[in-house]
């Protein structure tokens, strides 16, 4: 099997955005000796070159069939004001079919509302019409994670497993809310 001249993996990481660590780590090659390869300080083994250019391309493959999160994510984010009434939540949640929203106090994410919160104050002992007259800032959970939208996937899935949702950020900014429930419709 003939491979490009070794020039070429400086390239096609560089066309893949990959870092010489993430190389050295998927590769099992050292960082120090993809540096010297690529910088024509040394001559690589055979079983170098071939570890490096199979790597790479595995990695194309991979970033090629990765989904950005945009894509199954929420753009439209439902969420609601601390200081509305639970009635009110109750109600956007009837509406949207959603199971939780995130709770701003303007334009910040101070909390997160869901059923399970509801239930919880139920549980306790509060009747629907006093739930309903309180405050959302009385009843809310933790705020949802905050996430960029470049995370990967397996990033999600680690922040998904112990939060309901992630609030995706640009620029400091709220552009998308994403469930576990979106997750698993690639499926």
């Amino acid at each position: 099997m003939k491979f490009p001249p070794t020039s070429e993996i400086r390239k096609r990481r560089k066309l893949l955005d990959i870092t010489q660590t993430e190389l050295a780590t998927a590769s099992g090659v050292s960082q120090s000796t993809i540096t010297k390869v690529e910088s024509g300080k040394i001559s690589a083994s055979y079983d170098t070159v071939v570890k490096l250019f199979e790597t790479l391309e595995m990695m194309g493959e991979q970033k090629k069939n990765a989904i950005p999160i945009m894509d199954i994510a929420t753009k439209d984010v439902v969420s609601i004001q601390e200081t509305e009434p639970v009635s009110r939540a109750i109600e956007l949640l009837k509406i949207t079919g959603f199971s939780q929203i995130p709770v701003f106090s303007g334009d910040i994410p101070v909390g997160s509302i869901s059923e399970r919160s509801f239930f919880k104050f139920i549980r306790s002992g509060k009747t629907m019409e006093q739930l309903s007259r309180m405050m959302i800032s009385e009843v809310m959970d933790e705020p949802f994670p905050s996430i960029s939208e470049n995370i990967s996937m397996d990033a999600l899935s680690t922040i998904l497993a112990t939060s309901n949702a992630a609030l995706i950020n640009r620029k400091g900014k709220i552009v998308g809310l994403v469930t576990s429930a979106d997750v698993l419709k690639l499926v």
